[in-house]
């Protein structure tokens, strides 16, 4: 049967949604497109068409009737809900395709980011050796003092103690150090190490890791792919529709679970916000990154 034949008599019974509901089913339909693999996306040479190859037309008008039915004539039209497991499977797609242009070791990682008492900057040093610095909304400046030969400068607030150095493991803004694999990933995040803040299986607080790294460091595109698809594997996974990140832009939003004896009325589930058409990473819900990059010293900017 003719596919656009297929689609018609699918949808010809079906009242259109309301634009506004449209968000999280295009969401939907387009992480699953995404997640398929991108060889079967195919773009025209005039890029504003699309032709999708090995999807069976069977499959692809029930997935456009998905995004197109809400509800039976007559009825108040529900929200569709986007599958979280798929949108981070779709944000992991859209990784591997970012451009990776390595920092050399004495650059910096520089990153803006929108929280709810104003604007934050960071230059943190690539390969963790070289003072970095983190400016606060506030006008307050918080040094990174860089590690070298196991020792740092020793600060009280913004002021330096003469002569007194501490022990320190470099921390470095260009993460070469973690997995390119899904599950290699989770377990990593999954353990006691200073990229977890919580106890084993405190999914909320590995939400609330994997955002730290998405934000402020540098991820080369294999392991930022492998830090959404470590994500897709937490259980009780939920995606929030129309969700928007700290700077009030609009995606599709993923949370993850409490603990069983976390109050609900008191603790806050972490959430972490993409693009509803990209799948682009935009922040948590909390903050945003509204510009990145590599500089070459601190205080300068992309």
């Amino acid at each position: 049967m003719d596919e656009l034949k297929l689609i018609a008599e699918r949808t010809a019974s079906v009242p259109l949604a309301e634009s506004d509901a449209l968000g999280s089913a295009r969401a939907r339909l387009m992480a699953e497109i995404a997640a398929a693999g991108t060889e079967n996306v195919v773009p025209l040479k005039n890029r504003r068409r699309w032709v999708w190859t090995g999807v069976g037309a069977a499959g692809l008008a029930a997935a456009i009737t998905a995004v197109v039915a809400l509800a039976p004539a007559g009825l108040e039209p529900p929200t569709a809900t986007a599958d979280p497991v798929a949108v981070l499977r779709g944000a992991a797609a859209a990784a591997l395709k970012t451009p990776d242009t390595p920092p050399k070791p004495d650059q910096f990682i520089y990153t803006k980011t929108k929280q709810p008492d104003g604007e934050r900057e960071s230059w943190i040093s690539a390969d963790g050796t070289h003072d970095g610095l983190i400016k606060m909304a506030d006008g307050k400046s918080f040094p990174l003092p860089g590690c070298r030969n196991g020792r740092a400068q020793a600060y009280k607030g913004e002021e330096p103690l003469k002569g007194v150095m501490e022990p320190c493991t470099p921390r470095p803004g260009y993460r070469v150090d973690l997995p390119t694999d899904a599950d290699a990933m989770f377990a990593y995040l999954n353990a006691d190490n200073a990229d977890h803040s919580g106890e084993k299986n405190d999914y909320n607080a590995m939400g609330k890791d994997v955002v730290a790294l998405a934000n402020e460091t540098y991820l080369p595109p294999a392991v930022r792919a492998a830090l959404f698809g470590a994500a897709a594997k937490v259980p009780g996974l939920r995606a929030v529709d129309n969700a928007k990140d700290g700077a009030g832009r609009p995606g599709v939003g993923i949370t993850w679970p409490l603990k069983p004896e976390d109050d609900p009325k008191m603790a806050k589930p972490e959430m972490i916000v993409f693009a509803a058409d990209t799948f682009l990473y935009l922040g948590g819900n909390g903050t945003a990154v509204t510009a990145s990059g590599v500089v070459d010293a601190v205080g300068q900017r992309p």
